[in-house]
């Protein structure tokens, strides 16, 4: 409540609204709070604002530092600007561009270093010392939690009906606060934590498991090696489960986020949803309460995302159709995609690098259809011209 109260009408109170479309289509309410209508786009701000307010002046004269993927960079950024803070942000190189150039908007110093959360935040913990900063954890930090926690007591408030809260964890930070408010609040709530299948960094240190932690998540807000020694444990007191979300949920979430709910929201952002498409059956009659923690999508991620998601529901489609090298042959083919009413995007011939004979030749076409069903009726009038055709499936 402290928190609260410190931070009050320097951040967004966003909205909670029900989510009446995707609650049907699984089965449950679900119930959604816009932490991506912050002016940073993120929650992150919460707890950085909290931790700004309680520096003693001299450690606001020096200024801070910190580690981050983005959005904890942009919280820390923007409201050191407001308050006169110096502030330093040491990015792995990999943060997308639209979260490097928001945070240096801000007017921060930009340190782009490794590859991994980990490579910048062992450079930001050397920076610290050489240059007299003072370090501002993005989760392992009591002011940090207890920020982020602000979030469960206003989605409380305005959904009561909320039973089972569904948090992205990556360090641990949102999940500690919210957690621990919620529990304050509702001791019977039930409280589910998500993480990306290729970082089960908490998962793997509550099971008492050796799982790896790497490669390209979309949700590289929660691409966490490492938890934090505190939120460690209060993940561990509260948590009820945590779920892992493969990269094709994440996918799914966030283009069901746009085309649903209107609403841009990044990787980690979408894991909550992600988690109850992955395991319909465990949210199944409940009242869940989902953060969409942020919105920082690198424009073009976005834009892919969306057209392998139409490609999974067979409305964009690549098909490998192949062909006698004789006049007449692509158009006789093009044909029976014109019969179908089926839109050609592109045309892509292969005659060179192909284990065909010298006469034969391969052709890809990307299509648009209206669904599944008129993709296989599709392929199934190609079939019955007499031409081999394969559809180039996603991974």
């Amino acid at each position: 409540m402290a928190a609260r109260a410190r931070i009050d009408g320097a951040v967004i109170r966003t909205p909670t609204s029900e989510a009446r479309t995707l609650g049907e289509m699984l089965g449950t309410r679900i119930f959604l709070k816009f932490e991506n209508l912050q002016f940073t786009a993120a929650y992150k701000e919460r707890g950085a604002l909290n931790c700004l307010l309680q520096l003693d002046e001299a450690s606001r004269r020096a200024g801070v530092i910190a580690a981050s993927a983005g959005n904890h960079a942009q919280g820390l950024a923007y409201h050191g600007a407001r308050l006169g803070v110096p502030v330093t942000i040491v990015m792995p190189k990999t943060t997308p561009m639209v979260k490097v150039q928001q945070t240096e908007a801000h007017g921060a110093e930009i340190i782009l270093h490794g590859e991994k959360f980990d490579d910048a935040y062992a450079h930001a913990r050397q920076l610290e010392g050489e240059r007299g900063l003072i370090f501002v954890h993005p989760f392992d930090d009591p002011r940090i939690a207890a920020g982020q926690g602000t979030v469960a007591l206003e989605m409380l408030e305005d959904a009561p009906e909320i039973d089972t809260l569904v948090i992205p964890i990556g360090g641990g930070g949102l999940f500690s606060g919210m957690a621990s408010a919620a529990r304050a609040l509702r001791p019977d709530i039930r409280l589910i934590g998500v993480q990306a299948e290729l970082y089960p960094s908490m998962y793997a240190e509550l099971n008492h498991v050796d799982m790896v932690c790497e490669g390209d998540t979309l949700a590289e807000g929660i691409a966490v090696k490492q938890p934090g020694d505190m939120t460690r444990g209060i993940v561990a007191a509260h948590a009820d489960e945590i779920l892992l979300v493969g990269e094709r949920h994440l996918e799914r979430a966030v283009s069901l986020l746009l085309q649903i709910e209107k609403t841009v929201v990044e990787g980690a952002g979408a894991a909550g949803l992600a988690a109850m498409l992955a395991h319909a059956e465990k949210f199944t009659g409940r009242n869940v309460g989902l953060v969409l923690t942020g919105g920082n999508i690198d424009p073009r991620l976005l834009a892919n995302v969306l057209l392998r998601d139409l490609a999974r529901a067979g409305r964009l489609a690549r098909l490998r159709v192949r062909l006698q090298d004789r006049p007449g042959a692509l158009f006789n083919v093009m044909r029976v995609f014109n019969d179908q009413r089926v839109n050609i995007v592109e045309i892509y011939h292969q005659r060179i690098f192909t284990t065909l004979p010298a006469k034969g030749l391969i052709t890809e076409i990307e299509c648009e259809t209206r669904d599944r069903e008129h993709l296989d009726a599709l392929m199934a009038a190609l079939r019955v011209a007499g031409y081999q055709v394969n559809l180039v499936e996603l991974a």
